[in-house]
């Protein structure tokens, strides 16, 4: 029997970021610091909501692009956020989860050969992505010393007659870094002058602790050229809720409602009800989480500190992304043998691109009681190490 499988998806790396968390799942008294999902409840306001909507019976499929109550919340939303006026009817399309936005988003614009440019390290579906789509994944690797930040030379230089798209991965995951607006700016104008098409992924846009968080789509002249992507998932501890949404020109947005047709129909129908809820009334509630995120990443850079383990100070998102290259063992190597020797779990940074290669990327989001016992084993794993070198 001949073989039935596409030569294009098995060639796909699986996500370096599930194997660790399946292991940790069957190790008693493991801690993980692997996955990036809040520790917090949906709060009950929005969760109350989602079990109104089905009390009621909103158990229908909504329009493909979503309901329009939901849309209308997030066009308020973008505009008292960025000042972005994004028109309900037709520049936003409702997704299942920010995953699917990026998945449609490139389908719809790309054609066979094209290129897109991906910044690494960074969120491990935009390849993946990327070559389903038939495009040609062009990768940047970020340096540290640029506190993993895009420079326009960078761009420059990866930019061919071929490239269509920029993915543009901040804040980012895994590394916590941010763009602020003199960085945007310099990248824009490369943008406009190149005549490419920027996807934004900002689905942690409402966790900075720096300086708000400024959309490049809120630049002059972006707007008509940005696929702003944007979701519940973080912000609002919405994770299983699957709920995310695409903000960008109209017809780049009616081939991803036609592509979104076709494949899901349209996203779960209460959650899109509990959605609106979280849009109206949330900014409280991700206020709270936000500051506790805060405290969370400062304690964790002091822990490091004291250990005398090179991290630069993320700005955004709930990750650090501490450097292990004095042990003279990879990302992969450092990961398994603290997971097996302390019982704590953590991605090697090569799961979001090889230039991870020597960093770690733990995550915060976790109660502070767990992220003390955890950094109290990697300070003692970190100690035997050095002892042996």
């Amino acid at each position: 029997m001949r073989n039935f499988l596409s030569d294009k998806v098995t060639g796909l790396k699986p996500s370096g970021i599930r194997k660790f968390f399946d292991i940790v799942s069957e190790m008693q008294d493991a801690i993980s610091l692997g996955v990036g999902e809040p520790d917090f409840d949906t709060p009950w306001f929005i969760r109350d909501e989602g079990i109104y909507s089905l009390e009621r019976g909103r158990t229908f499929y909504t329009s493909n692009s979503g309901l329009k109550a939901l849309r209308q919340e997030i066009e308020n939303y973008i505009q008292r956020t960025q000042g972005i006026s994004y028109d309900s009817n037709n520049e936003i399309i409702v997704t299942v989860g920010g995953s699917e936005a990026i998945d449609i988003g490139l389908r719809a614009v790309i054609n066979p050969g094209d290129e897109v440019i991906i910044p690494q390290p960074s969120y491990v579906s935009y390849e993946p992505c990327a070559i389903l789509a038939d495009a040609v994944p062009v990768i940047i690797n970020l340096k540290a010393e640029n506190e993993f930040r895009l420079k326009p030379q960078e761009l420059l230089s990866a930019i061919t007659d071929k490239t269509k798209v920029l993915v543009l991965p901040y804040p980012n995951n895994p590394t916590g870094a941010i763009m602020e607006r003199e960085d945007l700016e310099e990248i824009a104008k490369i943008v406009k002058d190149k005549d490419i098409l920027v996807m934004s992924d900002e689905i942690y846009s409402a966790l900075t602790y720096k300086d708000k968080h400024i959309s490049i789509a809120s630049l002059d002249g972006m707007k008509e050229r940005t696929i702003l992507i944007n979701g519940f998932s973080k912000a609002y501890a919405m994770t299983g809720w699957r709920l995310g949404y695409a903000c960008g020109p109209k017809d780049i947005i009616a081939q991803m409602t036609k592509i979104h047709q076709f494949a899901i129909m349209c996203a779960p129908t209460n959650s899109q009800y509990a959605a609106v809820e979280a849009l109206k009334k949330g900014d409280e509630e991700v206020e709270k989480m936000r500051q506790s995120y805060n405290q969370r990443r400062r304690y964790l850079l002091n822990q490091f500190k004291e250990m005398n383990l090179e991290c630069f100070e993320p700005y955004g998102a709930f990750y650090v992304f501490p450097c292990i290259k004095e042990f003279n063992m990879t990302s992969e190597e450092f990961a398994t043998k603290l997971l097996m020797e302390e019982k704590v779990a953590v991605v090697p940074g090569t799961a979001f691109g090889d230039c991870g290669e020597g960093y770690l990327r733990i995550s915060y989001a976790y109660s502070i009681d767990n992220l003390k016992i955890a950094m109290e084993r990697i300070k003692n794993f970190v100690n035997k190490l050095r002892n042996n070198l």
